[in-house]
């Protein structure tokens, strides 16, 4: 719908990319030092692998099929994380 009332259009432009790096800098600074992404990779990889070992064949059906749809991520030997 539109209602023309004669006046110019306003263009309104806001540049947030300086923003957004300095947000992304302090989220990093406030990470620490010691921080290990690839450590923290390694965590999640292993709480995948936890949660989903030892289902039974009705859960082990019902993730297939999740995996299937594409809403899990498949969980086989030679994913990128191996």
């Amino acid at each position: 719908m539109s209602h023309d009332t004669g006046h110019p259009h306003i263009v309104f432009e806001m540049d947030l990319s300086h923003q957004e790096a300095r947000r992304r800098a302090e989220v990093v600074a406030a990470l620490g030092a010691d921080w290990d992404p690839i450590e923290v990779m390694r965590g999640e990889e292993a709480a995948y692998d936890l949660l989903y070992s030892g289902l039974d064949s009705a859960q082990r059906e019902t993730y297939d099929m999740l995996v299937a749809a594409g809403v899990l991520p498949g969980r086989k030997a030679g994913r990128a994380a191996d």
